[in-house]
């Protein structure tokens, strides 16, 4: 908006002025009881907060646009216009209105931005909000720093480059400043799907590093290795300076740094945090529904934000996760002990946001109050932990300083019930100070002090007609009559001040004493209340690193205590954890979805994965619980990893150093990516950083695709991760295809979801069994979704049209294939154990199987296994487990006959043929009679068109019996 400054009034000329300084924020100015804004602040500001929209006469021939909300109320409007993405410049009066003269002189006091929050109404009481610092050196090294000013905790590391978004996505930011402008361009995206604000106001004045060494000692910073290293020291030094920059304050709650490594924690990529639901859900983002809010009963919101990190940053440390597990036991095991320190730790406020507004000059009397009552607590909780006996936690709390003096000085100073506001008085007890007594029992008493000297003076004058009064011209005087005057006794104090008809008026230094104490008593108790409590402040402030170190502690000892109520509430158990990579877990439960089908509801499931079998194909039907199943596995992983019991009956974990998931479909249209394309990026980041001790989730991919492209990249992504890495695998699936892989390698195992099928309807038993699925009965899918009867009828007729023609129609037999198995050893499923097994003269035999009903050669992969091996591996699954049992009997029986039936037929047929040619090319088919008919040459060409190498078997024998039928056919004619 372009403004002609010169015509502007004084006042719209300043705010201008100021306005130029601070171009990237909203300005809120204060006027009176208002915070104002004017020109393009108002016009944005009043469409985002929903506020009228109003001019002022500035100057100028139109009235300058303005909006404005009350200064006492001004946080919640602030608070939205910083989660719409916008900073706030807030200028105050700094001087008196009444005292000024001229304008009222006005100052920006702060600069509010997403990562340097600190009112109580603007922040999440069970999260920190975090400002990054990331700062590229040389080398691709990146040193990060984040910091929550609201609780002190400043933390740094030093990573590659490559793993700057994996800690992103880690440590959850509120705000973000780099000095890589293209650092800034490549995570854009990222910050806008995480509404991560990203600081694009950066300068080489955030560099100077003078206020790290005027934060900490020198000694200090040698201590932990920051001091000399240029990549910590730029880095830090760019969170401080820009705290100091908006803040107009140093940061003086923050007294110490935590140098972490990140390779101690379990790396989690965004997709699997969002995947996960960790901490929010992908519908909505809420906590409800989240991991966070089935683990989260905590008594305080200091261990609310450690159980947050806890689930955040999983360890990877064995003893340090064993030392949670026990505390845990310790708490757990001990009823009394759990209830009884929910009850104290309940009582305890948030003594960290405390610290900060003590040292930001924020603290409320109510504050300190809510402090004290806090401190009272810790001798409280220590008393409770030591009559448990407890050794492990004995020791955990040995260092607890309980701040006896702390408590002592707001306790001798402070009323309970004082004041809100710091200056209207009422915060300081009477007997913390003799003069402030005084003043208060003057202020109160007033009257009766008159009236006591006004006693006195009768008694000392003799005048029994003298009174005292009161105007706003002489404030107080005493009158005598002019009659009583002439026998009055008056000294010297007595001074003349007006003569009235009738009477003279006298003042004296003691009444005019009582009456300066009297009229500015409430100010000076006002003033004098401040002074003392700014003292107090001070006093506290010095302390606020013993604070701090006590409420970390108790905000761990909330974190194990809730993490012993959800056990016991829940019935989970206790895993152990092991080095070896192997996975045993019995009875596994989702610990979300337990909790909403309600326990008794859930059907619990095993899992076992190790060196010899790190690779489950899973296959069953749509809306069967494989995603649950797997994801069940991931997060009791995980669980264990954060120290916390887990929901199964028994829990062997391995260390693992990532969980990676791709589940579910999405995409990225802002970016440019279709759904597909982000399925693939997310498995390309799986393949590229995935280990041997990964666990690996994957469900559904190549689905977005065509179904042969699907099914390759499905089946080349499974032996990558065989043959390359290693990694623990659950891999989730409708390409049934897939399950041959189980006959390739003895390290890849197929499980399926138990069905029972009732005619047309199926009864999904959630239950994990060793075999493979052959159907997915999406049509029954779609018949739960009521999809119209005409299209499901529709589709059931189409199926059993593409089933009937699908081998015959759509195999491919190439002859350059043809020429490759004709010169191989054999053509097999390289199956084991009674699995059905062509080498090339077998498939001589193919021919002459026309005489085999139609039927006994659509064979599905579950009648290929023998039925003895079936039957092995299928009662020694369902041993014990009675929701298999259902449906046993009928399924053995069925395979058993169709196995005898088969293997009848291919036998006599067998049998039947003179074997007199080892003619490999032959196919016992020949064209020679045929070839000069259209027909026959568009039928030469669909056999050269076929692709056998990527054929089953079975896919060969039908095949090759429906083209031996036509070829009977066209030769009939």
């Amino acid at each position: 908006m372009n403004i002609d400054k010169d015509k502007l009034s004084p006042m719209m000329r300043k705010y201008l002025e100021t306005k130029e300084e601070y171009n990237d924020c909203i300005l809120f100015y204060r006027l009176g009881d208002f915070y104002e804004m004017f020109f393009d602040d108002a016009i944005l500001a009043s469409k985002v907060l929903n506020i009228a929209l109003t001019g002022k006469a500035c100057g100028l021939e139109e009235r300058a646009p303005m909006c404005g909300v009350p200064f006492h109320s001004a946080s919640s409007y602030i608070t939205t216009l910083i989660e719409s993405g916008y900073k706030v410049a807030i200028g105050e009066q700094v001087e008196d209105p009444a005292t000024a003269k001229g304008l009222v002189r006005r100052e920006v006091v702060k600069i509010v931005t997403p990562g340097t929050l600190l009112e109580d109404d603007s922040l999440e009481k069970v999260q920190n909000n975090y400002l990054m610092s990331v700062y590229f050196g040389s080398e691709d090294q990146v040193a990060i720093s984040y910091v929550d000013i609201s609780t002190g905790e400043l933390n740094v590391t030093k990573i590659d480059s490559s793993k700057v978004k994996d800690e992103i996505a880690k440590i959850s930011p509120s705000e973000i400043i780099s000095n890589s402008d293209d650092f800034r361009k490549n995570i854009k995206g990222l910050c806008d799907m995480a509404n991560i604000y990203l600081n694009d106001d950066f300068n080489n004045t955030l560099l100077d590093t003078k206020i790290l060494t005027d934060t900490f000692s020198k000694k200090y910073l040698q201590d932990i290795d920051i001091y000399g290293d240029a990549l910590f020291e730029k880095s830090i030094s760019v969170a401080l300076n820009y705290i100091k920059n908006t803040q107009m304050l140093d940061s003086t709650n923050i007294s110490s740094i935590n140098v972490y490594n990140s390779n101690d924690y379990m790396t989690l990529d965004l997709f699997t945090r969002v995947n996960l639901e960790l901490t929010k859900t992908m519908r909505g983002s809420k906590k409800k529904g989240s991991l966070l809010q089935v683990l989260d009963s905590t008594s305080t919101p200091m261990g609310a934000r450690m159980l947050r990190k806890f689930i955040e940053q999983p360890l990877i440390n064995k003893d340090k996760i064993e030392f949670r597990l026990n505390i845990t036991e310790a708490i757990k095991d001990d009823f009394i002990l759990r209830e009884d320190l929910k009850d104290k730790l309940s009582k305890i406020f948030d003594l960290e946001r405390i610290c900060a507004k003590i040292a930001y000059d924020r603290v409320s009397p109510k504050d300190l109050i809510n402090l004290k009552n806090s401190i009272a607590m810790i001798p409280e909780v220590l008393d409770t932990i030591g009559k448990s006996q407890s050794k492990i936690l004995l020791d955990f709390t040995e260092t607890v300083d309980p701040l006896i003096d702390i408590y002592d000085v707001i306790d001798q100073a402070i009323l309970e019930d004082p004041s809100q506001n710091l200056k209207e008085g009422n915060i300081i007890k009477s007997e913390f100070s003799d003069e402030l007594s005084k003043l208060r029992d003057i202020s109160q008493n007033g009257a009766f002090v008159i009236k006591d000297i006004e006693s006195k003076e009768k008694e000392k004058t003799g005048a029994k007609s003298l009174k005292i009064g009161y105007n706003k011209v002489f404030g107080y005087y005493i009158e005598i009559t002019k009659a009583a005057l002439l026998q009055a006794k008056l000294d010297d104090s007595y001074i003349r001040k007006q003569t009235l008809v009738n009477a003279e008026r006298f003042i004296t230094p003691e009444l005019k004493e009582i009456e300066d104490k009297i009229i500015n008593a409430e100010d000076k108790i006002k003033n004098m209340e401040y002074e003392m409590f700014k003292d107090i402040r001070k006093k506290i402030y010095h302390n606020i690193e013993r604070i701090q170190r006590v409420a970390s502690i108790i905000a761990e000892l909330d974190v194990y205590l809730s993490n012993a109520l959800v056990a016991s509430k829940y019935d989970y158990v206790k895993p152990l954890i092991n080095s070896t990579g192997k996975l045993d877990i019995k009875d596994g439960r989702h610990p979300v979805i337990e909790q909403i089908m309600g326990y008794e509801n859930f059907i619990s499931n095993d899992s076992y994965i190790d060196k010899d079998n790190f690779i489950n194909i899973i296959t069953g039907p749509n809306m069967s619980g494989k995603s649950t199943y797997m994801r069940q596995n991931a997060l009791i992983a995980l669980m264990a990893h954060i120290g916390s019991f887990v929901p199964a009956s028994y829990a062997n974990i391995p260390i693992l150093d990532r969980i990676f998931t791709r589940v579910g479909a999405s995409d990225d249209l802002s970016q440019g990516q279709s759904t597909f394309m982000v399925e693939m990026d997310e498995v390309s980041h799986i393949l590229q950083n995935a280990t041997k001790d990964s666990l690996i989730i994957l469900d559904e991919v190549g689905r977005g695709t065509s179904t042969y492209d699907g099914i390759s990249l499905a089946w080349s992504i499974v032996e990558f991760i065989h043959d390359r890495i290693g990694a623990k695998t659950l891999f989730a699936t409708h390409y049934h295809e897939l399950t041959d892989l189980e006959n390739k390698y003895d390290t890849i195992k197929n499980y399926s979801i138990a069905v029972k099928e009732d005619g047309d309807n199926i009864v999904f038993l959630r239950k994990i069994v060793p075999t493979a699925a052959d159907r997915s009965y999406g049509i029954y899918v779609a018949r739960l979704a009521k999809l119209p009867e005409e299209v499901l009828d529709r589709a059931d007729s189409i199926l059993s049209e593409l089933e009937k023609n699908h081998l015959a129609n759509s195999s491919s037999i190439t002859s350059s294939s043809l020429d490759k198995i004709n010169n191989s050893s054999s053509v097999n499923s390289n199956s084991k154990d009674g699995n059905l097994k062509l080498d090339k003269e077998e498939l001589n035999y193919v021919s002459n199987l026309n005489e085999c009903p139609e039927s006994s050669l659509n064979l599905s992969s579950r009648s290929i296994k023998s039925s003895s091996d079936m039957d092995k591996s299928y009662h020694t699954e369902s041993e014990n487990k009675d929701e298999i049992k259902v449906f046993e009997s009928d399924t053995d029986n069925k395979i058993k006959d169709e196995d005898k039936n088969i293997n009848k037929n291919i036998n006599k047929n067998i049998q039947a043929e003179n074997i007199k040619s080892n003619k490999s090319d032959n196919m016992q088919i020949s064209f020679e009679d045929v070839c000069g008919n259209d027909e026959y040459k568009e039928f030469v060409s669909e056999v050269l068109s076929v692709d056998m190498m990527n054929s089953t078997p079975l896919d060969i024998m039908n095949v090759m019996y429906a083209l031996q039928k036509k070829a009977k056919e066209l030769s009939a004619k």
